[in-house]
């Protein structure tokens, strides 16, 4: 992976009652190699939209996506907020979709492995809690070993101590095989826990309002405190960002 440049001069779509809304309006953003990206922004904004238009599902926009070597074709990932697992199959089975030939079953093992689901490989996504079918999609879409991984708030909706284990199995995957990837959330404490930068977004039509490079070791993430003196830091430091939560 190199670095990606995004460049959207506008976004307008079309509302029911033929009316012409702006989503987005100059936003330039630059993605690094290997480092994860969080954006944070109000419901609505247009966050969803911008995840769209990197994976290349919505080409309707004005503006660029550039690489720095662009003969180079990355490998996108999307994990979306419904985990979206084939009902008829199993967890293995979900997995095994995304790969060529059932890719080695060792490496399947190792993804299984990683999230604690190595028993739960043969059940059935009905059979699965909303934080078991979240980790599932996770590893399917690491499985293809994405240059970049899109993630449209995947946590949502998990009851606080899931969705603590569900992150630190993102981050342990991810440190494993590093890549880059834009998490996309309106939780400022779990932006702060995951990301290396915060992407602070507008409301509509969206722009980028700050960028703010976290700077407190991963290995003291874990302690909620530290997390929080850094989230009343910024708060204080950028009031604007509250209206944005």
């Amino acid at each position: 992976m190199t670095g990606m440049y995004i460049n959207i001069k506008n976004k307008t779509y079309t509302t029911a009652d033929s009316q012409k809304n702006t989503a987005i309006s100059n936003l330039n953003l630059k993605l690094n190699k290997n480092q994860f990206v969080c954006l944070v922004g109000p419901s609505g904004c247009g966050k969803t939209t911008l995840l769209n238009i990197i994976a290349n599902l919505d080409n309707d926009y004005e503006g660029e996506i550039r690489l720095d070597k662009p003969q180079f074709l990355p490998t996108i990932g999307y994990i979306f907020q419904n985990p979206r697992l084939l009902p008829w199959r199993t967890v293995r089975e979900n997995i095994e979709l995304v790969l060529n030939n059932h890719q080695s079953r060792k490496y399947i093992d190792s993804l299984l492995n990683s999230m604690q689901l190595t028993e739960h490989q043969h059940a059935y996504p009905e059979h699965l809690s909303l934080g078991m079918s979240r980790r599932v999609s996770i590893i399917r879409a690491f499985a293809i070993n994405p240059d970049i991984l899109l993630m449209d708030e995947p946590f949502v909706s998990l009851d606080p101590p899931t969705a603590r284990q569900v992150r630190n199995s993102l981050l342990k995957l991810w440190q494993q095989r590093p890549h880059t990837i834009l998490f996309v959330t309106h939780d400022l404490r779990e932006a702060i826990t995951l990301a290396d930068r915060l992407i602070f977004l507008s409301t509509p039509p969206m722009s980028v309002i700050s960028e703010i490079d976290v700077t407190i070791p991963r290995k003291e993430r874990k302690n909620e405190d530290a997390i929080e003196d850094f989230r009343q830091q910024l708060l204080n430091e950028h009031p604007d960002i509250k209206t944005l939560l």
